[in-house]
């Protein structure tokens, strides 16, 4: 499944609800089977949950990459003031005359030497506050904030330097820029970045600790993928399945993480009270993100769909090799193995997003697909394939457990609910806030495209004129 676009390693469900009105979403929308109501088809694999989602790692790191980060820009800071300072000293007269006009002749009014000294300060305090005592509060950083933006208020409304050279502007407001944006960065990314990390591996640790039987890999039963009966065409894809009797090593790899995600798919599923509503869009599909143990941010699309769940089971699911035709988010998805009826590896290339500033990313996903009773479901994961090994022309993408889930409804079986979840890794030095603003675009985008394939259906194209 492509993270950029489609992810093609999950099954889905799409409708012709282009110009469907809100009133009739709302009515319609009513008798679908809630998420909730799955539960019960659910119980005998919510149950025992996958150690995938609830083991807690064996070591975690002394320092946070973002918190390395903050004490790289602090250590900037103090060179960057030092750098100037020392320009700033060969502008008139040798280094040597300026550094005893300044350091040893120290003047409050006419001296950059105390700039210098306020920029050691910041460096040591936060230092030792931050790295060496690994401190989780702003106190230390809103001293130092706090007494820098005094002293360079008061100097540069006592003093005289604005009246010497260009140093006189350029040293004040950078170190006062420089101590400001510290504080936003540590306030706003390291300490709420430690928070959240500490607050799932903590939910991740209780969770393990409350399942100590489950502590090993378990067993998930081997529920046949059923082709049916009342699909339309294309279910003779499934002729090409492998059946094999004996696997492989790396096939029972395969198959172990194809069940790995179908089951923590079925726990974001059973968590529906636990999303957190982030936007929607004008036909009424909606995002939500959950947070996940060791995989961060997840999203959810949850889509209602006017047509039955067997076309975008067929469109989706059976077909993946032909997304490339109508989803433009996608540009290549490729079958690599069919390892049984239940399991495949795929090779799938996003195009760009962003505007270009995200370039496109290639994927190699083992996704596991089966129909549970009044739903069909398509989960995978990221895993390695000898055919398609990284290479120079993209930068490879990772995906975390997600997938499709397509739900038939009830009491109307023309329409259907259609939920796509996606955890991605792009990898690249991309910042976190572009991927997650551009991700539920993305899959605002992808329905878009659905919908426009199921409409060009000849099978709905005639229902509509009927």
């Amino acid at each position: 499944m492509t993270p950029l676009s489609l992810c093609c390693f999950s099954g889905g469900v799409s409708c012709v609800a282009a110009g469907m009105p809100g009133g009739e979403y709302g009515e319609l929308g009513g008798s679908l089977p809630a998420i909730a109501s799955l539960n019960a088809s659910y119980s005998t694999t919510l149950s025992l949950p996958s150690p995938y989602l609830f083991l807690p790692p064996t070591e975690r790191k002394a320092i946070s990459d973002v918190r390395r980060t903050f004490c790289l820009f602090v250590t900037f800071d103090l060179l960057f003031i030092s750098l100037l300072w020392i320009i700033e000293l060969n502008i008139s007269n040798t280094i040597w005359e300026n550094l005893e006009k300044e350091v040893v002749l120290y003047n409050f009014k006419s001296s950059f030497f105390d700039i210098l000294l306020l920029a050691v300060f910041r460096f040591l305090c936060l230092q030792v506050g931050y790295a060496a005592f690994k401190l989780k509060h702003w106190w230390v950083i809103a001293i130092t904030t706090l007494v820098t933006s005094a002293f360079l208020v008061a100097k540069v409304i006592v003093s005289n330097l604005l009246t010497q050279n260009a140093f006189g502007y350029v040293l004040p407001i950078t170190s006062f820029v420089v101590a400001w944006l510290e504080t936003w960065f540590l306030d706003f990314k390291v300490l709420t970045q430690e928070a959240e990390d500490e607050r799932a591996y903590l939910a991740a640790v209780n969770a393990a600790c409350e399942r100590a039987p489950m502590i090993y890999p378990r067993a998930v039963s081997d529920g046949q993928f059923y082709s049916p009966p009342e699909s339309v065409a294309g279910a003779e894809h499934l002729s090409h399945v492998s059946k094999h009797t004996f696997f492989s090593y790396s096939e029972k790899e395969y198959v172990r993480q194809g069940k790995e995600a179908m089951s923590v798919v079925e726990q974001i599923l059973s968590q529906e009270d636990n999303w957190k509503y982030e936007k929607n869009n004008d036909m009424g599909d909606s995002v939500y993100t959950l947070e996940i143990p060791f995989h961060g941010k997840t999203f959810i699309l949850k889509a209602f769909m006017q047509c039955p769940a067997e076309l975008v089971y067929q469109e989706v699911i059976l077909q993946p090799e032909k997304m490339v035709l109508w989803n433009k988010t996608v540009s290549v998805c490729q079958i690599l193995q069919r390892v049984d009826d239940n399991t495949m590896v795929s090779y799938d290339v996003s195009s760009g997003a962003a505007g270009g500033v995200v370039s496109a990313r290639d994927f190699v996903n083992v996704r596991r697909v089966e129909r549970k009773r009044d739903c069909y479901l398509s989960a995978g994961m990221a895993t390695d394939h000898d055919a398609k090994p990284p290479s120079g022309r993209y930068v490879r993408g990772e995906n975390g457990p997600g997938g499709f889930v397509v739900l038939k409804s009830s009491s109307n079986p023309s329409v259907c609910t259609f939920i796509w979840v996606l955890n991605t890794d792009l990898k690249g030095r991309l910042p976190r806030y572009l991927i997650h603003q551009s991700l539920a675009a993305t899959m605002f985008e992808f329905m878009t495209h659905l919908r426009q394939r199921i409409a060009d259906l000849p099978s709905v194209r005639s229902h509509l004129h009927t």
